[in-house]
């Protein structure tokens, strides 16, 4: 539609087809090669993870995450309801079972005081997901599962750039805490490769095998290090690495990370700024992040005070062709998994469910057009009231 405001627009740096092109004519654009590597090196030496792994999705990540903490029928993983799908499915596709912890009161994030709570004998694992790039309290995360050895996988698929600063004043990459992570390149992310993830590995028990799996259970990539003389099926695996065009295309993106983030900041500081007094009037309430999380701009979401409002006022932006969503549906009140819950209201998640909605959020949105943005929401309230 002409003038129309969409929700997303991924962002070319310029760079993309000139190393997908230069990853063809090398001949190696299977997976593992020249731009797999250095994106690998990219994120290992900026943020220091310990070893990194590219996958197809996040999705992928965090189903190679399952196997590595060996997931099995009967084991207990808790994580939040207000999440994506895949942060549930790629445990369920191991036999465990999901307990459900409700969001925040001031923002989506699982509420870690009640993590405690949930866990029995059965308890194998902690996902946290880092909503909108902001950081769960990792602190309280990370003693409840040492206190009762369990592991920690962060869902970090929104979190690309963003940090927690721990209670000793240490500032910490998200995706560097627990002991594995995932992340997400898709196109609705800051960083994109269209579909692509990352495993991120934080416990060196962990990274043999991690490339085993990775690699279809073989250990193909010592091989290819010269650290055997033959490769063979040693363990279970899939194909979760990507093609190195897929790298190529992310590795130009990463070149522009500070320049990308620079510029979403500034966008997402401007709906604050543009939204604060219909927050101040009580209309609706502006994210809110906690001292201990950073801001990595990824999205800009609002709350209405009701479900029907929110319908509204999707219905009234779209009518001025702006594109606003709302976003997850608690998952455990899902038609799969609503007879799997042991019953607990989760309110909160249901409140964000009910009221939360993203408006457009990318690199070459206008500041005219966040100011456009701002007024329709704010001739919304006007005419409602």
């Amino acid at each position: 539609m002409n003038n129309s405001i969409g929700f997303n627009k991924p962002y070319l740096t310029g760079k993309e087809t000139l190393y997908i092109k230069d990853a063809v004519a090398s001949g190696k654009i299977s997976g593992n090669g020249k731009y797999t590597q250095l994106c690998h090196k990219f994120f290992q030496e900026k943020y220091g993870f310990l070893k990194c792994l590219l996958t197809s999705s996040c999705t992928d990540a965090l189903e190679m995450s399952a196997i590595l903490i060996n997931i099995k029928q009967g084991d207990e993983v808790i994580m939040p309801s207000y999440t994506f799908v895949s942060t549930a499915n790629a445990f369920v596709l191991r036999g465990a079972k999901i307990v459900f912890a409700d969001s925040m009161s001031n923002n989506p994030n699982m509420d870690a005081e009640t993590i405690e709570s949930l866990i029995t004998q059965k308890t194998k694992a902690i996902v946290v997901v880092h909503y909108a790039g902001m950081a769960c309290d990792m602190d309280c995360v990370m003693e409840i599962a040492e206190k009762h050895n369990l592991f920690v996988i962060e869902d970090a698929a929104q979190a690309i750039d963003s940090f927690y600063t721990s209670k000793n004043g240490t500032k910490k990459p998200l995706g560097s805490i627990g002991h594995l992570a995932a992340f997400s390149f898709h196109e609705t992310k800051n960083i994109i490769s269209g579909e692509g993830g990352m495993l991120v590995v934080n416990d060196s028990q962990f990274i043999t095998r991690s490339e085993i799996i990775w690699e279809k259970g073989t250990n193909r990539s010592a091989f290819f290090r010269g650290e055997v003389d033959k490769y063979g099926w040693v363990d279970i695996g899939s194909s979760f690495l990507p093609s190195d065009i897929i790298a190529a295309f992310l590795f130009a993106q990463l070149e522009c990370l500070d320049k990308i983030q620079t510029k979403r900041k500034q966008i997402w500081q401007q709906y604050y700024d543009e939204l604060l007094p219909l927050e101040n009037q009580g209309f609706i309430k502006l994210p809110q992040l906690p001292n201990y999380a950073s801001n990595n701009a990824h999205m800009f979401y609002v709350q209405c005070n009701t479900v029907e409002e929110r319908t509204a006022l999707i219905e009234h932006l779209k009518q001025q062709k702006i594109n606003a969503v709302f976003h997850y549906l608690s998952l455990h009140k899902s038609p799969y998994y609503i007879d799997k819950h042991d019953q607990r209201d989760l309110i909160h998640s249901d409140i964000y469910s009910d009221t939360l909605i993203r408006l457009p959020m990318y690199y070459e949105l206008e500041v005219q057009n966040v100011s456009k943005i701002a007024k329709f929401i704010f001739s919304f309230f006007n005419k409602s009231n």
